[in-house]
């Protein structure tokens, strides 16, 4: 179990998928914003190019806490997969193309790295005991859905793994829920890397702050990046054009089968 230090506005993101570009701009866009204190809920491979791009962004910040992700796990543990959580064929089809570029592509100083980074992050804020984790605090690959995932489930959630406020990420989608039982927070950070099937090129994370009357606020970011350039860097890198559609139009075009009905209802394919 990681307990950390925290200061009083935290960026808090997962997902980033290779892309470089967007975890830059994210740091600079946060210290804008006045985050002191940056977490990332894991993921850092698959989708994207370019992967030992990413580590030194995240690894050259005394102010950054990285957990590990699935991805993250099996990369480290030169695993055959990503371990994902995909049942469809096509999609592990994708999935087993993106995983075997970002295993040939990452230095093996960066896999052990990536191997031996902590699974979750504890901290006190605002009176409220966090938990971050990477899918769920039940099992790394857990997709939390915001359709499927009732308020009922959710308290027991955090009543089993004692917090307050839970931050996750691996679906790709963002989405907060207040449980006013208890006043606590379930929050999904979404990806930096890639958007979420909503026809916008932005990426998402969250920001943790306090409200004027001292309680924990989480504020949803809309990341703006140069997502031109990064579908540039894909091609150059041969990867899926399936892949560089889903930066340039904002819709996923892979990955689609473990969406449940009501979230894929809100993309084009």
């Amino acid at each position: 179990m990681s307990y950390i230090s925290v200061g009083e506005r935290i960026a808090i993101f997962g997902g980033v998928y290779n892309n470089h570009l967007s975890l830059a701009a994210l740091k600079q866009d946060a210290s804008g914003r006045g985050a002191t204190t940056m977490i990332c809920l894991g993921d850092m491979g698959g989708f994207g190019p370019s992967p030992d791009k990413v580590f030194p962004l995240l690894q050259n910040d005394p102010n950054m806490f990285v957990m590990q992700g699935n991805y993250d796990h099996s990369i480290g543990n030169r695993l055959e997969d990503c371990a994902c959580g995909y049942t469809d064929p096509r999609d592990n089809h994708f999935a087993q193309i993106s995983y075997d570029y970002t295993a040939a592509n990452t230095s093996d100083h960066f896999k052990d790295w990536l191997r031996d980074l902590p699974t979750e992050f504890r901290f006190e804020f605002a009176g409220k005991k966090v938990l971050c984790a990477h899918g769920s605090p039940r099992k790394v690959n857990e997709f939390l859905w915001e359709s499927n995932s009732s308020d009922i489930f959710l308290d027991w959630v955090l009543d089993q793994f004692e917090c307050d406020l839970l931050f996750v990420t691996h679906t790709g989608i963002p989405w907060l829920r207040h449980l006013p039982s208890k006043d606590r927070w379930v929050v999904n950070v979404g990806a930096i890397g890639r958007p979420a099937n909503n026809g916008e090129k932005h990426v998402d994370y969250m920001l943790l702050s306090t409200d004027s009357q001292g309680k924990p606020h989480v504020e949803h970011i809309a990341l703006h990046y140069d997502y031109e350039a990064l579908a540039h860097e894909m091609r150059e890198e041969g990867l899926p054009e399936e892949f560089v559609e889903t930066v340039l139009t904002g819709w996923w075009t892979t990955c689609l089968e473990i969406l449940p009905a009501k979230e894929r209802a809100k993309g084009v394919y």
